[in-house]
């Protein structure tokens, strides 16, 4: 790695006194860090959702062709959350996470002061494909640090409260947007710049509280610090920063379970973009939302995944024992019988509406966490940020952009009666798949030493 993004090399460690205070002072400080910047990430993430209705009416865009625009993200990101991934497993997340953040929202602003940038498919596409890109530089950073600075046995709980970050920023664009409008004179554009002015404040914020690892900081590995440590633990092999060869050959590729739950992730992503990206249409033509009541539901479907994210990280840890697929599937199933709800339910009837949307949101936020999850336990610290690239490939490419193309042109051709039956299709898949990880995951359990004894 070059320049700023180099690792930070490893400190004199810190008299044994203080090594216990500054542990828990750092690891606050990182998790507020992550946190926050995370969410700051979301804040710049789906503003062109929002902006959907608008130019449909203004400009005559249909609604397979903003798809396609709207998928320049999610194949950009897909791509980079592997790639980039790659990247920040021998980077510094606190100049990474930071950079990130602020090519996302100079993206935003493009969108929201220059009216060329919504002049064309074709410029909206490279537009969404540069925020896709730059925005894969977020997950990896965050998995990097949490990897090195929480033991396994924390894990569980501390990436499902971790992961509501998703929600926060994802959930606050709906309220920022209804800001920008009364502050700004109806400018539906102010759903692009005035995030991205809240984006870079948080990517200031970033820079200021992210470190590296705890070596570069004077302190133990969290292995010995917290004597946990992973089966065929080496701190020689563990500690060192690997290539991108070892990682990707030893780590990813012969690792059956990471692909079964990747292909799983493609699924669970397919329902939880075309539910999310076309909500604002989907209430607006079928069911009679106004601006106000779509920028609502929006906000309620992402916020109302926190308790529902949490809920299932618990699940996994206390409920199921430690197992991630039990649980996926469990939400899964709900989640199906939610979407049919949402589908069925006639329009004039905004209540059962919000009710399934919200059933949704709190859902399929947990099957989301517990597959990113799952691929950081699956790899060694170093590779976790490729190996949790892998599902976001998937998930992206293979979910979200069939949510955002494949979703507009069935709904142009087939009604949204059509639509729905692809989310549902997605549903049983998803099923399919972490069923299959559910019966590998226990086989690989019965098969531990742990087990053994």
């Amino acid at each position: 790695m070059f320049g700023i993004f180099r690792p930070a090399p490893h400190r004199q460690r810190l008299p044994e006194s203080q090594v216990g205070s500054t542990y828990t002072r750092l690891r606050w400080q990182l998790f507020i860090g992550i946190f926050i910047g995370y969410a700051g990430y979301y804040l710049v993430r789906k503003n062109f959702s929002l902006a959907m209705p608008f130019l449909i009416e203004e400009y005559g865009f249909s609604r397979g062709d903003l798809g396609f625009a709207l998928a320049a993200v999610s194949i950009a990101y897909g791509l980079s959350k592997f790639l980039m991934g790659s990247v920040s497993d021998r980077s510094n997340p606190r100049y990474f996470l930071s950079a990130g953040l602020l090519m996302s929202s100079l993206v935003m602003f493009c969108f929201g002061f220059m009216p060329w940038a919504t002049s064309s498919i074709t410029i909206m596409f490279i537009l969404l494909f540069i925020n896709g890109w730059v925005q894969g530089m977020g997950w990896p950073a965050c998995g990097r640090t949490m990897v090195h600075w929480w033991s396994r046995r924390e894990r569980g709980e501390l990436v499902s409260v971790w992961n509501v970050a998703h929600n926060v920023g994802g959930g606050l664009i709906g309220p920022l947007f209804l800001l920008g409008l009364w502050l700004f004179n109806d400018d539906w554009r102010a759903s692009f710049y005035v995030p991205a002015f809240f984006a870079v404040l948080v990517a200031v914020f970033i820079w200021l509280t992210l470190r590296d690892t705890p070596q570069s900081c004077g302190l133990p590995p969290i292995e010995e610090y917290k004597n946990d440590y992973p089966e065929n633990y080496d701190e020689e092999a563990f500690e060192k920063e690997m290539t991108a060869k070892d990682i990707f050959v030893t780590y990813v590729l012969k690792n059956r379970l990471l692909w079964y739950i990747a292909i799983a992730n493609a699924f669970v992503y397919l329902i939880r973009y075309g539910v999310l990206d076309w909500a604002p249409v989907y209430l607006d033509e079928a069911k009679g939302f106004t601006v106000d009541k779509s920028s609502w539901a929006y906000f309620l479907y992402e916020w109302a995944g926190i308790p529902g994210t949490l809920l299932c990280g618990w699940m996994s840890d206390k409920f199921f024992k430690g197992a991630r697929a039990p649980a996926g599937v469990l939400f899964m199933v709900l989640v199906t019988l939610a979407v049919l709800v949402y589908w069925f339910n006639p329009a004039g009837n905004p209540g059962v509406d919000m009710v399934a949307l919200v059933a949704i949101g709190f859902l399929i936020y947990g099957p989301v966490m517990l597959i990113g999850l799952y691929a950081l336990e699956l790899a060694p610290k170093k590779a976790a940020g490729t190996a949790a690239g892998l599902t976001g490939l998937f998930g992206y490419l293979g979910g979200a952009v069939v949510a955002n193309i494949a979703l507009g042109y069935t709904v142009d051709h087939f009604g949204w009666d059509g639509g729905f039956m692809l989310l549902t299709g997605g549903c049983i898949l998803a099923i399919f798949f972490l069923c299959l990880a559910w019966v590998g995951e226990s086989r690989v359990r019965r098969e531990s030493p742990a087990h053994a004894a």
